[in-house]
């Protein structure tokens, strides 16, 4: 069973709940806004299914409402900063801010995010950077119970770690790669196992380490008090990927890494490498311009497989999932519905 609901009541719901947990009116306002894009997107699994497990971190302490960056170093083109826990809707925003003026500045800006919460979406990120004409490449690791199993490996030993390369294409869409190097994201197994729903092979292990099709073990405990895990993508490639998320997003940022027994606190810490590039600065933009026009031509001139609808480049699903979800409003479970709303009770206990 679910809901539809329109895009701006959805928002409203969830600003009101991220206010009631904290959080002064313009950073709730724009929290919400960024987890409702992300089910505009198509993106459920980074939309406000994520409301109630933010509500329970700010409870505990792991996540600091009205908090922003702190610079800890500044060279120009090289940027540190601390999210000191906050909102990471807010501090990943406030570090493409930075990053992009600097690009702009300098041609080019490396910007080390560490210590921020859960940042959401990633190709919001980018999405930023390629409105500016500007190229981004984003390393993210994943501070929480780990879910994701190292190729050849049998349990959770990091996350979903996720990787995201934004391009501008001239006067076209531009084109904007976001994955997770597991083989889905762990939000997408929340909402099947929230809908009851079986997923395909190869996507996840359960505790005992052997294949299944259940998504509730890297959701709930099972019978032995462990969990199950995912797999990543493309065997050892993903797990290759994932590993230099880890390294680049939480080594080389100064955030850190996992690598200590899990435990059940709600709060997800994310560090985020980005690399942002200007193309004018550079001074190749009219090349590459069209050069990436020409190369987008040459894919779509390939015939469409049998049956598929032919070729889509990244960024395509989500500019279509936005117009037809913004028109006709979003679809969400009972259960995440249900959540959202124990987690609204939480907090009105708290201010009784």
């Amino acid at each position: 069973m679910s809901q539809c609901i329109p895009a701006d009541q959805l928002r409203q719901r969830v600003a009101s709940i991220i206010q009631q947990a904290g959080s002064q009116a313009a950073e709730a306002e724009q929290v919400a806004a960024n987890l409702v894009m992300a089910n505009l997107s198509g993106h459920d699994s980074h939309g406000v299914g994520m409301v109630p497990r933010y509500v329970d971190a700010v409870l505990e302490g792991g996540l600091s409402p009205n908090t922003g960056v702190k610079v800890v170093l500044d060279t120009g083109p090289l940027l540190n900063l601390d999210g000191q826990r906050g909102y990471g809707q807010i501090t990943g925003v406030q570090a493409m801010q930075m990053g992009i003026e600097r690009a702009k500045q300098y041609g080019v800006c490396t910007v080390a995010l560490s210590r921020s919460h859960h940042l959401g979406r990633i190709g919001h990120f980018a999405e930023m950077a390629v409105a500016q004409g500007l190229v981004s490449i984003h390393f993210v690791n994943v501070l929480s119970r780990p879910v994701v199993a190292p190729y050849g490996g049998g349990d959770g030993r990091f996350g979903t770690n996720p990787c995201c390369i934004g391009v501008p294409m001239g006067q076209r869409k531009p084109f904007v790669l976001d994955f997770a190097t597991s083989r889905v994201a762990q939000g997408k197994m929340r909402v099947a196992y929230n809908k009851g729903e079986q997923v395909p092979d190869g996507y996840l292990i359960d505790e005992k380490g052997h294949p299944t099709n259940n998504p509730g073990v890297v959701v709930v405990p099972q019978s032995n008090g462990f969990f199950g895990a995912l797999m990543t993508f493309g065997d050892h490639k993903g797990f290759g990927m994932a590993m230099a998320c880890e390294l680049l997003g939480g080594a080389l940022t100064g955030g850190g890494t996992w690598h200590r027994e899990a435990d059940n606190k709600r709060a997800v810490l994310n560090g985020m490498l980005t690399m942002i590039v200007d193309p004018v600065r550079l001074g190749t933009h009219d090349a590459f311009e069209k050069e990436a026009l020409a190369f987008e031509d040459w894919l779509r001139q390939s015939p469409n497989a049998p049956g598929t609808e032919g070729v889509l480049l990244a960024g395509e699903p989500e500019r279509k999932a936005r117009t037809d979800r913004q028109l006709n409003g979003i679809w969400v479970d009972d259960a995440t519905l249900a959540e959202i709303q124990a987690s609204e009770e939480k907090l009105k206990q708290r201010h009784v």
